[in-house]
């Protein structure tokens, strides 16, 4: 039975539905973000454990979310996938390559025209937003948008952890090398924040719920199994839903209040940049390899998807006093999500 199959089966009303309008979903809930931010505001926050008597232990939301879109894209992963996968691993290897090196192709140049810019700073401010989105692992919303358009759920997943796995790594080298293009004291904030992070973002927030998502598929009988995605499936979609939203109420709500259209124009135009030439080297890599259309739309979405999510987390880290840099993170966010959806469509066809 192929996985296409098993899944029509499997799948509910409700999410052939989400996934059929992912993308006009996407847009509702960017508007709700700037119409209605405060409970996105409120859910933001973490949440003490005081009524089951855990009053130090707290709970955070978007990190609830992003462990069940995880956990449902390993449970989407069929065992013959996996194994196939492991057996022949050049697709999972040349999307993790492209995934670290097109950046460093890219943000160079990105810097170099801002150099032209009225800011002050020469746009570090964009620029070193930019550098955290693309030095973040494979985005998890990769995943959803791959079993949108049917794409290689294996490798889109082997890519989301393959890059979470080695982001301890990556994540260091990718800041020490783009950060010498900034000015300022960007430089200096961004490089202990990204160092430091790593390890636990990797561990809680990717690989601990993919992998049960994975052992799950694995450990359960047939019946079992199609029951635990009938479950599973809708609820990551409707979740990924609201972590967009969440993500997005941050930075939209205030926005509005005091709005920039300069700032605006800017970051609309860094971020378009930054995503479009990761998606077209993508697609350019993917012809050269001459990898299938399943897996070459895999592999493109890894190169200009990244977790937005964390980098929005380390940005208010490292620069609580400068929430307008959150701008082209929410920017780059909405626009990965537009190419995956042409991405996806192009396998459709």
């Amino acid at each position: 039975m192929c996985p296409r199959s098993g899944r029509s089966r499997a799948e509910p009303r409700l999410s052939a539905l989400l996934r059929r309008r992912l993308g006009p979903a996407v847009a509702v809930t960017y508007a709700a973000a700037a119409v209605l931010p405060a409970p996105g505001l409120w859910l933001r926050r973490p949440h003490p454990l005081d009524a089951a008597g855990l009053g130090e232990l707290a709970f955070c939301v978007p990190q609830l979310l992003l462990a069940l879109v995880l956990f449902s894209a390993g449970c989407q992963v069929p065992p013959h996938g996996l194994r196939l996968l492991l057996r022949r691993p050049a697709a999972l290897v040349a999307g993790l390559v492209l995934h670290v090196l097109v950046p460093l192709l890219i943000v160079p140049g990105v810097a170099l025209a801002l150099r032209a810019s009225p800011d002050q700073d020469g746009g570090s401010g964009m620029l070193a937003a930019m550098i955290l989105v693309v030095a973040m692992p494979v985005a998890a919303g990769a995943t959803v948008w791959t079993a949108k358009g049917d794409g290689d759920q294996p490798t889109a997943v082997g890519l989301v952890l393959a890059s979470t796995l080695v982001s301890p790594l990556t994540v260091p080298v990718t800041l020490a090398v783009l950060s010498p293009l900034l000015k300022g004291d960007y430089a200096g904030r961004l490089a202990p924040v990204g160092h430091s992070a790593g390890h636990a973002f990797a561990l809680t927030s990717v690989l601990l719920p993919c992998a049960a998502g994975l052992l799950a598929r694995l450990a359960l009988p047939r019946p079992a199994g199609e029951a635990l995605l009938r479950g599973t499936v809708p609820a990551a979609l409707a979740g990924s839903l609201l972590l967009t939203y969440v993500n997005a109420s941050g930075v939209l709500g205030p926005f509005l209040l005091h709005p920039r259209p300069v700032l605006l124009a800017g970051a609309l135009a860094v971020a378009a940049t930054v995503c479009g030439l990761s998606f077209t080297l993508g697609r350019a890599a993917v012809r050269v390899l001459r990898l299938d259309a399943r897996t070459g739309a895999s592999v493109t979405l890894a190169c200009g998807m990244n977790n937005s999510s964390a980098s929005a987390v380390l940005i208010t880290t490292a620069l609580p006093d400068r929430p307008h840099v959150l701008l082209p993170v929410l920017a780059y966010g909405l626009l990965q999500k537009m190419a995956a959806g042409r991405v996806v469509r192009r396998v459709g066809r």
